[in-house]
C-alpha cells in the first residue's frame, strides 16, 4: 500500500511502472489521433457537436480545442500543444507527434529497467544540441555579426544583442517569391492545393500592406490590421486580398448610389439625429403652433449640420470626384433624404473596429464635430461600392493609394468550406509573419528532423559519456517522427522512404537539406521546391515536447481526489 493511501484512504492512486504506463498509453493515443492529419497528404476529421453540428478539419488546434478529451495527461498533452499555437501559430500536431514519439522511445529502455531520470537527462542532452543545430541549419537572412578572430561560435539566430538593421528585415519582407512558399507550405496542410495557391498570394499581399516600409524587428507587425471578412456565396476560390475595407453594412436610403469612383471618404463620429439630453427635461406647449415652432427649432439645428456637410462636399468634390460619408453614430431619415439628393453615400453606425481601420486604409482623420471640416482630414478610395446579398448589406472600399490597413474577403458556397478558409488563413498569416520577425526559414518536407537525427547519431552520441547516451538516441529516433508519417500519410513504405532519405543526405556529405517528396515519395531539395518552415515553430516544438515528455517520465504516482473534494468523511455524521 502507498504511504499516501496510508493518509488518505479514499484516494485513488496508480504508482510505479503503472503510472509511466498510463501516461505512455494517454501520449500514445493522442498522437494516433493526429498522427493522419500531419502533412499537404494528411485526411481530415468530422466533428459532430451534442446538437448536430459539423465542422471538417485536419488543423491540430480545431480538433485540440474542439475534441472533449478527458484523460488528464491527453488534456494536458493538448493544453501544451494548443499554448504552441498560440505563441507560434503553428506546429500543433507536431509538438503532439514528438512527444508521444518520445515517451514511446523512452517506454523501450524503462521496460529494460534504466530509470527514467537518465533518459530524461539525456534527452536534455539531445535538445540543446538539437536547438544548437537548428541555429546552424536554418537559412539566415539576418545581417552577420562580425566575429573574433579565432572565436569558432556561429552566429546567433535571433541577435538579440546586435544592432538591427531594417534592411534585413525588408529583405524578407521584399522576397514575394519567398514569403508565397511559406504562405503555401502552411496552407497545403490544410486545404486543397490549388486554393492554397490562390490564398498564399492573397495571404502575401496583406502582410505587404500593413509591413511597414522602413520595417526593423524591433516593430512587430500587427495582424489586427488585416479584417477577415465572410461571405457566403460564390466559390472558396473566389476568395481574395482587397486592398481596402469591406464593411458589413450599406447605405440606409434607396436613392443613394451604389457605385462610386474616386472618392473622398469623411469617417466621422457626429450625429445627425435628436438626441436625448444629458439631465431628465422636457418640452411643454399649450398649443400646436408652439408645438410646431419646438419640432423646427430641433429640425433647425440637424438642417444646419447637414447644410455644412453638403457645402463641404461641393468645395472639395471636382467633377468626376464622389462623396462617401461613413458615421460612427446615427443619421435620421430626414437627413439621408438630404444627402441623397445630394448623391452623397452615407453608412451609420458603423462598428469602431471599422473606423479605426479606414483611417488607416484610407488615410485621413476622423471627425468629430462639423467645425472641424477640412479637406486634409478626408481619406481617397478609388472605388466605393456595395453588394446585396439577401438581406445583408457590404461595403467594398477598394482601391486604396498608400493602405496600412486591408481585407481578406472569404468566399465559399457553405458554412463548412468558409470556417476551414478561414482557420486556415489564420495560420498562413502568422506564418509569414514568423519569418518576418525571424529573419530565418528553415527547409521544410521533413529534412530538419532527418539532418538533425543524423547529427544527434554521428556526432552528439559519440560525444555524450555513461548511459546518457541512451535518452539521445532515443531522442534522435524520435525526431524521424516527422518525415516517417509524411511518409505514411502519403501512401509509401516508411522504412523505404527514411533509407532513401539518409542515403541522400550522407551522398551529400551531410550538406544538403534532404526532404520527402510526398507527391512521389523521392529525396528532394526542399529549398528548390519551396518547402519552408518557421524557425520559431520548430524550436518551440522542441522545447515544449522535450520538456513535456521529461516530466510525464518522472511521474510515479497519479492520484485521483486526494483530498476528500467536499465529500463528508465516514462515521462524521455519528460524531
Amino acid at each position: 500500500m502507498s504511504r499516501l493511501q496510508e493518509l488518505s484512504p479514499n484516494a485513488e492512486i496508480v504508482a510505479k511502472d503503472a503510472a509511466l504506463a498510463v501516461n505512455i498509453a494517454a501520449a500514445s493515443g493522442l498522437q494516433s489521433v493526429l498522427k493522419s492529419n500531419l502533412g499537404p497528404r494528411g485526411t481530415l476529421k468530422m466533428l459532430v457537436g451534442g446538437a448536430g453540428q459539423i465542422k471538417l478539419t485536419k488543423d491540430g488546434n480545431v480538433l485540440l480545442h474542439e475534441m472533449q478529451i478527458q484523460h488528464p495527461t491527453a488534456a494536458l498533452i493538448a493544453r501544451t500543444a494548443t499554448a504552441q499555437d498560440e505563441v507560434t501559430g503553428d506546429g500543433t500536431t507536431s509538438t503532439v507527434l514528438l512527444c508521444g514519439e518520445l515517451l514511446k522511445q523512452a517506454h523501450r529502455y524503462t521496460s529494460e529497467g534504466l530509470h527514467p531520470r537518465v533518459i530524461a537527462d539525456g534527452f536534455d542532452i539531445a535538445r540543446d544540441a538539437t536547438l544548437k543545430f537548428l541555429d546552424e541549419f536554418k537559412v539566415d537572412y539576418a545581417p552577420k555579426t562580425p566575429t573574433t578572430d579565432g572565436d569558432d561560435t556561429t552566429n546567433d539566430i535571433d541577435n538579440d544583442d546586435t544592432t538591427e538593421s531594417s534592411s534585413s528585415g525588408n529583405k524578407v519582407l521584399q522576397d514575394r517569391e519567398l514569403l508565397t512558399c511559406l504562405a503555401s507550405t502552411s496552407l497545403k496542410t490544410k486545404l486543397e492545393h490549388d486554393l492554397a495557391d490562390q490564398i498564399a498570394t492573397a495571404v502575401v499581399d496583406a502582410i505587404q500592406c500593413i509591413a511597414p516600409a522602413n520595417y526593423t524587428t524591433n516593430t512587430p507587425v500587427d495582424l489586427n490590421m488585416v479584417e477577415i471578412m465572410t461571405m457566403q456565396r460564390k466559390l472558396g476560390s473566389d476568395s481574395r486580398f482587397v486592398n481596402g475595407l469591406v464593411l458589413d453594412h450599406g447605405g440606409r436610403h434607396p436613392d443613394m448610389p451604389t457605385v462610386l469612383t474616386n472618392c473622398h471618404i469623411m469617417t466621422c463620429n457626429v450625429t445627425f439625429e435628436y438626441e436625448k439630453t444629458e439631465v431628465q427635461s422636457g418640452f411643454f406647449y399649450s398649443n400646436a403652433d408652439e408645438r410646431e415652432k419646438l419640432v423646427e427649432s430641433e429640425r433647425k439645428w440637424l438642417d444646419e449640420r447637414c447644410r455644412a456637410v453638403v457645402d463641404f462636399k461641393r468645395s472639395v468634390c471636382k467633377e468626376g470626384e464622389s462623396f462617401v460619408m461613413i458615421n460612427q453614430k446615427g443619421i435620421d431619415p430626414l437627413s439621408l433624404d438630404i444627402f441623397a439628393k445630394e448623391g452623397i453615400l452615407c453608412l451609420r453606425r458603423a462598428k469602431r473596429r471599422n473606423m479605426e481601420r479606414l483611417t488607416l486604409a484610407c488615410g485621413g482623420s476622423p471627425i468629430h464635430s462639423v467645425e472641424d471640416l477640412d479637406a486634409t482630414m478626408l481619406g481617397f478610395a478609388g472605388k466605393v461600392s456595395e453588394v446585396t446579398l439577401g438581406e445583408d448589406k457590404f461595403t467594398f472600399v477598394e482601391e486604396c493609394q498608400h493602405p496600412k490597413s486591408c481585407t481578406l474577403l472569404l468566399q465559399g458556397p457553405n458554412s463548412h468550406t468558409i470556417d476551414q478558409i478561414k482557420d486556415a488563413v489564420r495560420d498562413g498569416l502568422r506564418a509569414v509573419k514568423n519569418a518576418i520577425e525571424d529573419q530565418a526559414v528553415v527547409p521544410g518536407a521533413g529534412a530538419f528532423e532527418l539532418a538533425a537525427a543524423m547529427h544527434l547519431r554521428n556526432v552528439v552520441v559519440k560525444a555524450t559519456k555513461g548511459r546518457a547516451k541512451l535518452g539521445v538516441e532515443a531522442y534522435a529516433e524520435a525526431l524521424l517522427v516527422i518525415p516517417k508519417t509524411l511518409a505514411e500519410n502519403s501512401g509509401f513504405d516508411v522504412q523505404d522512404c527514411i533509407l532513401n532519405l539518409t542515403d541522400a543526405r550522407e551522398d551529400s556529405d551531410c550538406t544538403l537539406a534532404v526532404g520527402l517528396d510526398c507527391t512521389s515519395g523521392d529525396p528532394m531539395i526542399p529549398a528548390d521546391e519551396g518547402v519552408w518552415d518557421n524557425v520559431r515553430v520548430k524550436r518551440q516544438c522542441l522545447h515544449l515536447s522535450t520538456v513535456l515528455a521529461s516530466q510525464l517520465l518522472l511521474v510515479d504516482e497519479v492520484m485521483r481526489a486526494g483530498k476528500q473534494m467536499g465529500r463528508v468523511p465516514e462515521g462524521a455524521d455519528d460524531m
